[in-house]
């Protein structure tokens, strides 16, 4: 009976200590290391950043396959750049039979002479460029039609290693999925021709007021030597550089024979 008096005491006595526990103090027991709690924040943003890069990555890649389906008329990065800033731009597609000839011969002399011949990157081009900068040289661009389609899908303007990183072996894997004829089609309707103008029937009718499959070799050569620069070089208003430059890739469009045989065969 002493026992269970005792018992009963101790119990009631446990209650009491319990009971007399400052609020705050139990509160404060029950949070988080203050410590830790910056270390895991920044811990799960980073994870979160790492994936949102990672899927920006990979997204690309999981649209190459896509773009290979002739009814998908993809968009540029830069339409994109046009819409979000509520800029607006013109781009009118049209199937690679419905352009003219001489514009398909005319840029792939201007912009990669040998299309037909690599698969998305002209390695022997690329060896020259690298031979030139490590002697101090002028280097000239070795971009070729795969390499610009994938930086106009994916990427962005300007000169960057690492925008080129990425260029690579999305030209490489484009190439592979994609037939020439393909590429051609996707190439020639998202160029930028001029500052909102997209594509090669918006760049007809917006230079020279013509369907992009009435052009003439000239008006061709005009719209292919702009393609580098063509917010200052202007198809319709080509000073004698651009004249003597045109006039050399009409010869040469009117001469590449089995150089564009794998797009107008």
């Amino acid at each position: 009976m002493v026992r269970a008096e005792y018992e009963r005491l101790d119990l009631n006595q446990r209650g009491r200590d319990v009971s007399s526990t400052p609020e705050s103090e139990r509160e404060y027991e029950a949070l988080p290391d203050e410590e830790s709690r910056p270390k895991l924040d920044i811990k799960n943003l980073a994870k979160r950043v790492g994936m949102f890069v990672l899927a920006l990555l990979i997204l690309p890649y999981l649209l190459i396959p896509l773009y290979a389906l002739p009814f998908i008329r993809p968009v540029s990065t830069l339409m994109i750049a046009d819409l979000v800033t509520f800029q607006g731009y013109d781009r009118q597609w049209v199937p690679l039979e419905d352009i003219s000839p001489r514009l398909i011969q005319s840029v792939m002399m201007s912009e990669d002479g040998q299309f037909c011949f690599h698969h998305g990157v002209d390695w022997n081009q690329m060896q020259d460029v690298v031979n030139d900068a490590l002697e101090g040289e002028a280097t000239r661009g070795a971009s070729t039609i795969p390499m610009q389609t994938a930086k106009n899908l994916f990427l962005w303007n300007g000169r960057s290693l690492i925008r080129k990183g990425m260029e690579l072996p999305l030209a490489l894997v484009s190439d592979f999925v994609w037939s020439k004829k393909r590429m051609m089609e996707i190439y020639l309707n998202i160029a930028e021709w001029g500052p909102g103008i997209y594509g090669i029937e918006a760049a007809a009718q917006y230079h020279f007021k013509v369907p992009a499959s009435k052009l003439t070799s000239r008006q061709a050569a005009l719209l292919a030597v702009s393609l580098p620069n063509p917010i200052d070089r202007n198809a319709s208003k080509p000073g004698r550089g651009m004249q003597r430059l045109a006039g050399l890739i009409e010869r040469r469009a009117r001469g590449s024979g089995a150089y564009v045989g794998c797009v107008l065969d």
